[in-house]
């Protein structure tokens, strides 16, 4: 029978550090996917008088780093001139200058539920491939 001794010097963290890092930059290609398509669906699905909120809408990707968890925001940067999120005010509804208001129209919830969908099928299925 032959015998196999293997013996280290030093320490891991370097390689350690950088399949870490392999890991993160790949998860964060793998959100930025994601993030785009959730901008294309709210771009689609956003109502259009100027077309100016509809090309608002952008992604951001944040990570925890207690947890290591990674998060995507999909955010709109068109504000009113009182300072209000215009696409929150679509979605919800809003009060007028002359006392009136205007009825909200559930538009985000439907764009972006599916890219949830594809998200979580995406995650089961590489949890089935490993």
């Amino acid at each position: 029978m032959t015998k196999i001794t293997i013996k280290s010097k030093g320490k891991f963290q370097d390689a350690k550090y950088y399949l870490y890092t392999l890991s993160t930059a790949n998860s964060l290609l793998k959100l930025a996917k994601y993030g785009e398509m959730g901008v294309k669906a709210l771009k689609e699905a956003t109502p259009r008088e100027t077309g100016l909120t509809a090309e608002s809408w952008y992604y951001t990707i944040k990570k925890d780093e207690k947890s290591g968890n990674f998060t995507i925001e999909w955010r709109n940067s068109n504000l009113s001139e009182e300072g209000y999120q215009i696409a929150v005010m679509l979605q919800y509804g809003h009060a007028t200058n002359n006392g009136g208001y205007v009825q909200g129209h559930d538009y985000i919830n439907p764009a972006i539920e599916p890219i949830f969908k594809k998200i979580a099928d995406d995650a089961w299925k590489e949890v089935l491939d490993a």
